[in-house]
């Protein structure tokens, strides 16, 4: 069984209510008709109902069973304004302000999934990733103790013994550009929550660099060092090590060889990059070249979920980023 597909019945069981704001994009609405056939999670769209409902019968699609909210006649509309204006106002945010902005999807979303209303929100089919992330970080923030988001991708390599299976954690691919070493620690640690939430299995986590335990000196290396021992010290529970060459990482000989006093060199399933160009880069031709199955980014270190899309999504990939959501919310 593939990992999306394992995915799928972990958010079905679950059963949480997800949000998709951006109803006037056609595959968002057939995405909702699939999600809610499958029971994969409860979906609740932010949009003009008639209008929808005229999009959803030109295309024959059925949304009779979704919820479809419209922000500026909803009844908490008040109270939402009320709250980003106190949780914004020593920003400078007026109360003025906040009452256009919580008439903004995006920023109604974030603010129900703040409030428990709804337990995660997808989007970015029509937005893009800054103004997905603007209203989660200013209003969901970060979850304690930490003050990152970052971004990993689920990697499914065929025919391969390395990692679980062929199946790794491959973070930060999306967010952070030049990560210091706290930031990196930090990364380090939201990866491992994902591999044992989406992944479903035990992280063995490898700091990676040019360098293997000080096969080579630089300040580049110094950073992953540091990082390295940052992780081991906020969560000593877990297998972490580095800093790693790939190969030393991923193959036991070549571990043994160059780490040999590392219980982790040759192990690791969740590979942390330095920064990331060389993160975006390595997905990527792992992806192209290994014929591996991407998944992501999924958004990691936010207090609870929301998941930002690629504007050139399909249909399959809204309905399985809603499951990742749903799945990550009963995790948190």
């Amino acid at each position: 069984m593939d990992i999306l597909t394992t995915i799928k019945e972990k958010a079905a069981q679950v059963n949480k209510k997800i949000l998709l704001p951006e109803s006037t994009d056609l595959r968002i609405l057939q995405a909702a008709q699939e999600i809610s056939v499958k029971r994969i999670a409860t979906v609740t769209l932010i949009g003009d109902e008639q209008e929808i409902y005229k999009k959803a019968a030109a295309h024959d699609l059925d949304l009779d069973n979704i919820e479809i909210i419209l922000p500026a006649k909803d009844p908490r509309n008040q109270q939402y304004t009320e709250e980003l204006f106190a949780l914004r106002k020593d920003k400078g945010l007026t109360l003025e302000q906040a009452a256009e902005l919580i008439n903004n999807p995006l920023y109604f979303g974030a603010m129900m999934v703040y409030r428990g209303d709804m337990d995660g929100m997808v989007a970015g089919s029509l937005s893009t990733t800054g103004d997905v992330l603007r209203p989660a970080l200013q209003i969901i923030k970060t979850k304690k103790p930490f003050k990152t988001v970052s971004g990993a991708f689920l990697m499914s390599v065929p025919n391969c013994q390395l990692g679980h299976n062929g199946l790794f954690i491959f973070a930060d691919c999306a967010v952070n550009i030049d990560p210091d070493a706290q930031t990196l620690a930090e990364i380090g640690l939201q990866a491992a929550h994902t591999a044992k939430a989406l992944g479903n299995f035990d992280p063995v986590i490898g700091f990676l660099s040019f360098s293997t335990k000080g096969s080579a000196k630089h300040e580049w290396v110094n950073k992953v060092v540091e990082a390295v021992e940052i992780a081991k010290k906020l969560d000593p529970t877990l297998e972490i090590d580095g800093e790693f060459q790939a190969d030393a990482a991923l193959i036991e000989s070549v571990g043994r060889q160059k780490a040999p006093a590392s219980k982790v060199a040759g192990r690791v399933n969740v590979l942390i990059f330095p920064d990331l160009q060389s993160g975006n880069i390595s997905y990527k031709l792992v992806q192209r070249l290994g014929n591996a199955i991407a998944t992501g980014p999924v958004l990691q270190g936010l207090a609870k979920p929301v998941n930002d899309l690629s504007r050139g999504c399909n249909v399959e990939d809204i309905v399985n980023m809603v499951a990742i959501t749903a799945v990550q919310a009963n995790s948190n």
